[in-house]
């Protein structure tokens, strides 16, 4: 290596230290990472938080209300992002947010809450975090990381497919289970009931969620403290900040809005009791019993759509092609925009031998979580299917790069690639 190359190297090690402070000490304002950039990230990661969430809760009455409750809110926060506010249906207790302004809320959580100012609070947290750009420095971290380690190859070409793929997905699982600092959580907690505040609620909301988050500690382990710790001195300075505020006038403790909205939650919850049953015995193997709760899952509420895709694949197993056929299909009808729904539909028409009706949706879902190595085989399964060997090949690799010597199809497609 000559010394004018080492001299470059040292000086781009240099740079990019001193950036990294910049961005993260020195200068709050100096961002390594674009606005634009943060949004694009924030918004690539959102079908994969569905997906890992069982899905987006299918009443579209009940997303418009957390939709519109969140924009209130969101109208008083310091940055102008396209925030999005989402009620997913796991039985989780948890609240998270996305860079840029995706924001997620359980299902589990919403019905532990008991008024509209406690699901303000837990929204205001996560806008909280996103305005102190919590999830950004995280990135930009990570970015510069990436930039050292690999400064030696930053001017070669682009890394394969697959494993740009890879590292999208281990990307996307450290965001949606970003722990945050308890100085991080003090600010989050202080913006949060700001923005509280000036969007007309009651800011001890957050304070009886904490309270809520502590009673269940002892007898049930939940997620979202998991990720936001939750010390015995945080109720206190909370408590006093908000006492500190001089409140006046008339703040919203709760709405009919809200309790209607829980009601419908409340009502559809034995549905996801008798899903989450299933879905245990499904990854345990035992797929008849797995059957008989997905089906009272389905029977107890209609809408049940992440029931009826994992019913799609048992009856693939079993070879009931049309059974398959309806349930994937009125799947995606209430779900069109969840990749799970998109990839069964996709395969279901495979097996029916519909080539190019399956390319069809298996690409929406591939454009959904572009990570997913089952989602390569059965496109490549299709193109072999209509002739298309350089597609076919081309997915059979990615398909086989991602998957990591863990599925039972990865045998298969590496004797078809040999074979074409």
């Amino acid at each position: 290596m000559g010394k004018i190359e080492q001299t470059l190297k040292r000086l781009l090690l240099i740079t990019f230290i001193f950036l990294l402070g910049c961005a993260t000490a020195t200068n709050p304002r100096f961002t390594l990472l674009p606005e634009s950039k943060e949004i694009e990230i924030g918004k690539s990661y959102v079908p994969t938080a569905i997906e890992e969430f069982d899905g987006i809760y299918p009443e579209r009455e009940v997303q418009n209300y957390i939709t519109q409750l969140g924009n209130r809110i969101a109208r008083v926060t310091y940055r102008n992002l396209p925030y999005r506010f989402y009620l997913v249906n796991s039985e989780q207790i948890n609240a998270f947010a996305l860079p840029g302004g995706p924001v997620f809320i359980t299902r589990g959580l919403l019905l532990k809450l008991e008024n509209e100012s406690q699901l303000v609070g837990v929204l205001a947290h996560e806008l909280g975090h996103i305005n102190a750009r919590h999830h950004a420095r995280f990135l930009e971290k990570m970015t510069a990381l990436n930039i050292l380690l690999n400064i030696g190859a930053i001017v070669v070409a682009d890394k394969p497919y697959g494993q740009a793929l890879i590292q999208f997905g281990q990307i996307g699982g450290q965001l949606l289970a970003l722990k945050f600092s308890r100085d991080q959580e003090r600010e989050a907690d202080r913006l949060g009931i700001e923005f509280t505040v000036k969007s007309g609620y009651d800011p001890r909301g957050l304070i009886e969620v904490f309270e809520m988050f502590k009673s269940l500690e002892k007898t049930r382990p939940h997620e979202w403290l998991s990720t936001h710790p939750l010390p015995e001195t945080r109720i206190a300075e909370n408590t006093q900040f908000i006492n500190r505020l001089s409140l006046s006038g008339p703040l919203i403790k709760d709405s009919e809005d809200f309790q209607r909205v829980r009601a419908h939650g409340l009502k559809t919850q034995p549905s996801f009791e008798e899903f989450y049953r299933g879905k245990k015995l499904y990854r345990e193997g035992k797929r008849a019993l797995a059957k008989e709760h997905f089906t009272r899952a389905i029977n107890l509420w209609d809408k049940n759509y992440m029931a009826m895709v994992y019913l799609t694949f048992i009856n693939l197993d079993e070879g009931n092609i049309g059974t398959a056929y309806n349930l994937a299909t009125r799947a995606h009808q209430l779900a069109p925009d969840v990749f799970s729904t998109n990839y069964a539909l996709g395969v279901v028409h495979f097996r029916r031998g519909e080539h190019r009706e399956s390319i069809n949706f298996l690409e929406t879902a591939r454009q959904l979580i572009p990570n997913y190595p089952d989602v390569y085989y059965y496109l490549g399964r299709n193109w072999e299917a209509l002739g298309n060997r350089q597609k076919a090949i081309e997915n059979y690799k990615v398909a086989i790069e991602l998957s990591g010597g863990k599925r039972p199809w990865e045998r298969d497609a590496r004797e078809r690639l040999q074979r074409l």
